[in-house]
Order: structure tokens, then C-alpha cells, then sequence
């Protein structure tokens, strides 16, 4: 089976966390309990807490059989993909399988948003490694940057975090995404960082915006600053930021998709969906090499509405 066909797995990819990571996709694109300001998928299409089915099991474990098959051995596979993967109300059946099919450790990125719901905390409880979310200090922030469900309040958020943590005997690593400006100085910092020692994690991943974001205002926090509000955090905290985001990218060359996607843009102007529909790309993967074009000064950004679309720089022209 090639790539193409597969409809549910991707990579596996270089990731600044997991090391070669092979990812499995369990929700439509953006079907999400928040809308955050910083995503590098863009804006949320489906903001919903409902779960349910969206993909089916068998259908999962069967490409990842394959894929198994085929030679691949990476590091982790990871359950995360184009939204929240908890929204997936099957996602324990599925780290079950998984279990069944290999050793490779099994870990699930998400918001945390759902945590305080028990029975997702049990769904969680095979997998080796959680990665949740905490990007605010209080629910005024909270409700800013992450802007969630309706249903979904930032007490919601810490309990269910540190409920999950508590019970949990895997690792979990918290991350803390900063945005300048608005949760990038000390005293913001500091309002996170007692929730995360409340917490208590295995480690905090201290990480920003290294890639074009929803909102053109959610910008990147300096190296330095980082390092300067690490130690508001107790236990291990490890910096994940741009550096590391470029050290991934970099390469000698264009890479074909790199190509593909400038070829594309030359014509026309297109959405990072219509990107990934074009060129049979996986949003991930689209955007980090959108994310190392535009830094690179090869491609803008341009709002309209509620979508972002790339074009080729003016510079770039012939």
C-alpha cells in the first residue's frame, strides 16, 4: 500500500518532541473543542464536545497493520491529527489495538480540554505518554487564546488535568504555548505556572508560535524570554520554539512537496485545505513546509474573512 492510499495515518514525521513520529488522524480536519488563536491549521470549522465515531477502528488498525508491515518502525505513534482526538468517543479501543499490534509506545496529543470527564481519562490510561495543553492562567485568558466550547470552562480545564495526572502511571508532558503579547511576559507566566505545579507533570514543554497562525497577531516569544520564565516552572522544563522548529526543516534543498506547493501557488492563491486537497498532503505536513516558506520570505499570508490563503511573495515573481 503506498502512501496515498492511506486515508488515517501520515509520516512518519520528523517531530521536535517524539523524534520520528507516525501519526494517526482519529477527527475530520479541524473538528475541535477550541478555536485557538495560534493553531497552525488555521481557524476551527466544527467547534464541538460531542463524541463520536468519526473513523472507523478496524479501518485504522488495519492501515497501521500495513504500514507495520511495510518496515516502518518509529519512534512513537502518535494519536493526534486535524482536531481533538478525544472527540473520538472509540479513541481506548483504539490505543488497545495498537497495544495488540506492536510495542511501539502510543502517545496521544491533546488540548485536555475533556479531562475532567471520566471517561475519557480511562480511555487515556493505556497509552505511554500524554501530551495536554495548558495556555492560560485564568479563564479571561483562557477564553482568548484557546476561545473553547461553550461547555468547556478553564476550571473545567485544571481539574481534569490534574484529575488525569494524578491517576495516570505514564508520562505526561504539559505544554505551554506562549503567545507575545499576550501570555509571552513574567506575570502572565506565572499564572500558568501555579497551575503547573499543581499539576505536576513528568515535564513542562515551554514552546510558541513558530509557524503561520490562525490570527495574524499570534506571534512568537523570543528564545530569551523563554529561557527567562522556565524557572517560574518547578521540575523539568525543556524550551521547544523556533530554533527547534528550524533546525527540523532545514534541508539541502527543495524537498518535491516543497515544489509542488510553490507550483501550485504560482497559479493561484489557495487555503491550506485546498493545498493539502490539491497535492494529496496531510495538513501537518503541509504546514511545516508552509510555516519554513514563509519564513524563508517565499510566501505571504492573505486574510479574507475566516480564511488564510498563500500566495507566492511578490519578490518571487518573474
Amino acid at each position: 500500500m503506498s502512501d496515498n492510499v492511506f486515508k488515517y495515518l501520515y509520516g512518519p514525521v520528523p517531530s521536535r518532541r517524539l523524534g520520528r513520529s507516525l501519526g494517526i488522524d482519529l477527527v475530520p480536519f479541524k473538528t475541535c473543542t477550541y478555536d485557538c488563536i495560534y493553531c497552525q491549521l488555521g481557524r476551527t470549522t466544527h467547534k464541538t464536545v460531542e463524541r463520536r465515531s468519526y473513523a472507523p477502528i478496524h479501518d485504522i488498525l488495519n492501515e497501521l497493520e500495513m504500514k507495520l508491515v511495510s518496515g516502518e518502525t518509529p519512534d512513537y505513534i502518535s494519536i493526534a491529527g486535524s482536531g481533538e482526538p478525544t472527540l473520538h468517543s472509540e479513541i481506548g479501543g483504539l490505543i488497545g489495538g495498537i497495544k495488540e499490534l506492536t510495542n511501539i509506545p502510543v502517545a496521544v496529543l491533546t488540548n485536555g480540554s475533556l479531562l475532567y470527564l471520566p471517561e475519557i481519562r480511562e480511555d487515556l490510561m493505556r497509552a505511554d505518554l500524554v501530551i495536554p495543553s495548558l495556555d492560560a492562567g485564568d479563564q479571561t485568558i483562557f477564553q482568548y487564546v484557546n476561545r473553547p466550547h461553550r461547555d468547556i470552562s478553564f476550571d473545567n480545564l485544571v481539574n481534569g488535568l490534574m484529575e488525569f495526572t494524578e491517576d495516570y502511571s505514564g508520562q505526561v508532558w504539559l505544554e505551554v504555548l506562549l503567545v507575545s503579547g499576550v501570555t509571552g511576559m513574567a506575570a502572565d507566566v506565572e499564572k500558568i505556572a501555579l497551575w503547573a505545579n499543581r499539576i505536576r507533570p513528568s515535564r513542562v514543554q515551554l514552546n510558541t508560535v513558530c509557524r503561520p497562525a490562525a490570527e495574524d497577531y499570534a506571534c512568537a516569544v523570543q528564545r530569551k524570554q523563554l529561557e527567562n520564565v522556565a524557572g517560574l516552572f518547578s521540575g523539568t522544563v525543556e524550551l521547544i520554539g523556533e530554533d527547534d522548529a528550524r533546525h527540523l526543516t532545514a534541508s539541502a534543498g527543495r524537498t518535491a512537496a516543497d515544489k509542488a506547493i510553490i507550483s501550485l501557488l504560482s497559479r493561484r492563491p489557495s487555503t491550506l485545505s485546498g493545498i493539502c486537497a490539491g497535492l494529496g498532503l496531510h495538513p501537518h505536513d503541509a504546514a511545516k513546509i508552509l510555516g519554513k516558506l514563509a519564513e524563508d520570505k517565499q510566501i505571504t499570508m492573505l486574510r479574507m474573512a475566516q480564511d488564510v490563503f498563500y500566495k507566492i511573495a511578490e519578490r518571487d515573481r518573474s
